[in-house]
């Protein structure tokens, strides 16, 4: 009995033993554990525990992928209606997945669902072969990016996260990461609180749905999962003025990560002050493909001096503030654009009725003063060529009328009580004479007796030939029509104010020669926030909506007193 029970003593050791060293070596191979919390809105940190060790991200990856992605968009390299060929490779990526084919072309709109909502892998390759021909490609603008960014620690070897050799971030990168995302493209920024989208004919669920529905205050970001990685996640959450970002590495189930998030951000609420002064990060130069290093083009002193793209530096869209525009440039279609090219002869039309209002101040005000001083001067009566007046004989003594067509409308001139008047004509019709237009003139020519017999008891005048002026320069103008600088043109409605501003600035830039001395302005109506330049003249406001147009803008003139 004494042996059995120390041979059974000695087998309970023998495998208390084993469990001991069975789950020791669990843990060893259990993925490390690191985290971040940061305030949103001056980039404070919070809390960090291994924030900079190097890790596998797995699909916090697809953050990279969709920031670029929008960067693109943004600089006109694509458009959210470019189709993108799916290939082999990104067909055969394994789960997650939406189910691309292998030939099959989808709009980039869709992939982008895919990408941040379901986290497909198919989806995000497609992205990066589409935008740079091929993953490798993709993965080297991918880490140039992230250098522009300050995440110094990261490396991309692919564009969805999958475990690869060299394929390594940090929890202090990631929620750097995730803090460029939310501040440099907010209208992007609400794809990472759907709780599902629709995408190719197919709804898609949020892999975070479930920390999304259970944290109050939470709209994202992304989660993460490989074996070699664990449970990842970038969140953030708003209460009240207060926005948080955490980030968490090596959780052992989605169940212990959206804990330990949770936990993370209840720090960083309660560590955060309530009010803050805004500090958004720094937007980085956009970064082309093709080349090894990243590159800023602002700093480009001359297109001269600029390597060509086989240096690895890509040319981009200069601006000039500090000269006038002289001359219209005709706006380019974007690559890949599915709506149709606007024709040759409509470009050169803009062009040149563009080109014609876009004067210097100096000339704007000699034209003002010249026409002043026409219409000071028309007490007198103004010499015209011999085809372009008409001779209304009277009946009382020697009066003479004279009718003549000028650019604002017909000009008659006779007694000093009827020195000069000028009379608005309209758009004749086809069917009916141009002097028939305006009911001054029908009256003059109806009773063109009595109307001279009138005015000759008052102010007889002899019968005398006006003898036409010499042959010198004239300017031609017209009349302004426009009610003066109270026109304006809309440009849409959006559902903030911040979109509805963001737009008018954009939209200053890009037109600052016919926008000149407008006001901005955002009007709350119904349906949304109305975008909106005032204090423009009825030629500028169609000018503006006319290159506006045909940029792809939605534009709308606006009326004096139907704003």
């Amino acid at each position: 009995m004494t042996t059995l029970g120390q041979k059974g003593r000695f087998g309970l050791l023998i495998g208390l033993l084993i469990l001991m060293l069975f789950g020791i070596s669990l843990r060893a191979g259990a993925a490390p554990y690191a985290a971040m919390v940061i305030d949103a809105r001056s980039g404070e940190v919070l809390h960090s525990r291994n924030a900079d060790t190097r890790l596998h991200p797995a699909s916090l990856t697809k953050m990279m992928t969709l920031y670029i992605a929008f960067q693109a968009v943004e600089h006109g390299e694509v458009t959210l209606d470019t189709k993108f060929l799916i290939s082999k490779k990104a067909a055969a990526e394994p789960p997650s997945k939406i189910g691309l084919r292998a030939g099959q072309r989808v709009a980039l709109r869709y992939l982008i669902r895919a990408a941040s909502v379901k986290s497909a892998n198919d989806a995000a390759t497609a992205i990066g072969e589409g935008l740079e021909g091929s993953e490798a490609a993709f993965a080297r603008r991918m880490t140039r990016t992230a250098e522009a960014l300050g995440m110094s620690r990261t490396t991309f070897k692919n564009a969805h996260g999958l475990t690869e050799n060299g394929h390594m971030s940090t929890a202090r990168d990631m929620t750097t990461l995730g803090r460029h995302l939310f501040y440099d493209y907010p209208e992007y920024y609400n794809l990472f609180s759907r709780m599902s989208t629709s995408t190719m004919g197919k709804t898609v669920y949020n892999t975070n749905r479930r920390f999304l529905g259970s944290y109050k205050g939470a709209d994202g970001i992304k989660t993460g999962y490989t074996r070699a990685a664990g449970f990842n996640l970038v969140s953030s959450a708003q209460r009240g003025e207060e926005r948080v970002i955490a980030t968490v590495f090596g959780g052992r189930s989605s169940a212990a990560r959206n804990a330990k998030i949770a936990e993370l951000l209840d720090l960083g609420f309660r560590r955060a002050p309530t009010r803050v002064a805004v500090r958004k990060p720094r937007k980085p130069a956009y970064v082309k493909g093709g080349g090894n290093a990243p590159v800023a083009m602002a700093t480009l002193e001359s297109p001269s001096k600029a390597p060509q793209s086989g240096d690895g530096i890509y040319k981009g869209k200069t601006i000039r503030l500090q000269r006038a525009v002289l001359k219209s440039i005709r706006p380019m279609r974007r690559p890949g654009a599915d709506e149709p090219a606007v024709s040759e002869e409509l470009l050169l039309a803009l062009s040149v009725e563009i080109d014609d209002v876009v004067k210097t101040e100096a000339a704007k005000a000699a034209e003002t003063k010249a026409v002043e001083q026409v219409v000071l001067a028309s007490v007198q009566p103004l010499a015209r060529p011999q085809d372009e007046e008409q001779t209304i004989p009277g009946s009382a003594g020697d009066l003479e009328m004279a009718i003549r067509e000028e650019s604002g409308g017909f000009t008659a001139t006779g007694g000093p009580a009827l020195a000069r008047v000028l009379v608005p004509k309209r758009r004749p019709q086809r069917s009916e004479p141009v002097l028939a237009s305006a009911k001054p003139i029908k009256e003059v020519s109806a009773a063109p007796v009595q109307f001279a017999a009138a005015h000759a008891a008052t102010a007889p005048m002899p019968r005398t030939t006006i003898e036409p002026a010499p042959e010198q320069p004239r300017v031609i103008t017209r009349v302004s029509t426009s009610g003066g600088k109270h026109w304006g043109i809309s440009l849409g409605k959006y559902t903030s104010r911040y979109k509805a501003e963001r737009v008018l600035l954009k939209t200053a830039l890009k037109e600052m020669e016919t926008l000149d001395g407008s006001l901005r302005k955002v009007a709350n109506r119904k349906g949304g926030f109305e975008a909106t330049f005032l204090g423009l003249s009825a030629e500028q406001a169609q000018n503006a909506c006319a290159r506006l147009s045909a940029r792809g803008t939605e534009c709308r003139t606006m009326e004096p007193g139907n704003g």
